[in-house]
């Protein structure tokens, strides 16, 4: 595959992402505890996530970001526990997801913490 191939494709997956991005991180206002089941977004394997277990609320947070519409990302996610875990789930999410949500959102943390592990 060479550049003018994948380019385009790039392009579009940013402009989906971006599509779907709220204007302020304070609209995630999702819940911060207890346990979510996103089953419009999680219909296949998996489709309970605990918000009390890091794991869980990771594996919710990489769906909700990958699959959910603008209105998923309001509903599911909570902007301080975004900001809490993103130095972590930034690198396990999609390059084009991280580019936009760093590139709207430069209060992000870009890096992990001394004592931060992958949980």
């Amino acid at each position: 595959m060479d550049a003018t191939t994948t380019a385009p494709r790039a392009e579009v997956l940013r402009d989906r992402y971006r599509s779907r991005l709220p204007e302020h991180l304070q609209e995630l206002a999702g819940p911060m505890e207890g346990t979510v089941e996103p089953l419009h977004i999680a219909w296949s394997g998996r489709t309970s996530y605990s918000l009390n277990r890091p794991k869980s609320r990771m594996t919710l947070y990489r769906a909700v970001l990958a699959e959910g519409l603008c209105e998923d990302l309001a509903t599911f996610l909570h902007h301080r526990l975004l900001a809490e875990q993103w130095p972590v789930l930034r690198r396990l999410i999609s390059p084009y997801i991280r580019e936009v949500w760093e590139d709207a959102f430069p209060e992000l943390p870009r890096t992990a913490p001394a004592d931060a592990t992958a949980a």
